[in-house]
């Protein structure tokens, strides 16, 4: 039975847990909380660091989350990056992979078990998501290359067909919904290995609500103009979501039940 004590997740806004149902005070959730909550139930004593901060490209997460996440000496590791990096026009999915390369190395020779995990699909997600078909396919072959280099665990969500179903992304379509980020958490504890996490993640959803061309295209416009136009004037002044921004969790901390946190 696997059970581990030092939890660390490293990553963006999808680990720092945007698009899921707040706190009370506010503050994101996310899949990794959640998850943090199954490995607590598994054994008592796992403490809990959230280092992820949403903008984060890879090249930042490996410059600015790695060090403190080895000098909390974890026996699990998350890490789950680059959404950030696919939308950017400057996209190398062989720098990206040669950062993930280089945190996966120094936590493995640590001793710590290490969590990636591939992309799905997002055509079916967004415009924008059919456009990054490409991408999305050369990183998760470096994905699956690094996790057989170094012998990490790899939640190889693109063969998930839920996943990449738009009913589990936030209105965005950059995020996770509630219902993604509880799909996501269930899918780590299954990947590792946790007692009882069982394969419900797996099944797909009952078929979708047809709607009309007119919703459809209403839909898209108020898509671009909530979303992609405020992102694309980020991109163009040069700022980030994460701006002014530090991480939620930066220190090993007893977990909570769930729907509760160290609002500290």
């Amino acid at each position: 039975m696997a059970s581990y004590r030092r939890f660390v997740a490293l990553g963006d806004s999808t680990t720092e847990g945007v698009g899921d149902t707040p706190y009370a005070d506010g503050a994101p959730r996310g899949w990794a909380d959640r998850f943090a909550v199954l490995l607590a139930e598994a054994d008592p004593a796992t403490t809990y660091a959230n280092l992820a901060v949403r903008g984060k490209v890879t090249a930042e997460v490996r410059a600015e989350q790695l060090g403190p996440a080895l000098a909390l000496e974890p026996d699990l590791v998350s890490l789950v990056v680059a959404m950030n990096d696919l939308i950017r026009p400057t996209f190398s999915a062989e720098r990206i992979v040669a950062d993930v390369d280089a945190m996966v190395g120094p936590l493995r020779r640590q001793g710590a078990t290490v969590l990636l995990m591939t992309f799905p699909d997002l055509s079916a997600v967004s415009p924008v998501g059919r456009a990054l078909r490409g991408r999305v396919a050369a990183l998760n072959r470096g994905f699956r290359t690094i996790t057989a280099r170094y012998g990490a665990t790899l939640l190889d969500i693109a063969t998930v067909p839920t996943a990449g179903d738009p009913r589990v992304w936030a209105d965005d379509r950059l995020h996770l919904n509630p219902d993604g980020h509880a799909l996501l958490a269930a899918a780590m504890a299954s990947t590792a290995g946790l007692p009882d996490a069982g394969r419900a993640w797996q099944e797909p959803l009952p078929p979708p609500v047809r709607v009309g061309a007119r919703e459809r295209v209403g839909t898209e416009v108020s898509w671009y103009r909530a979303h992609v136009g405020p992102w694309l004037g980020r991109r163009l002044t040069g700022r980030s979501s994460g701006d002014g921004r530090t991480a939620k969790r930066p220190l090993l901390q007893p977990v909570l039940p769930a729907g509760q946190h160290d609002a500290t």
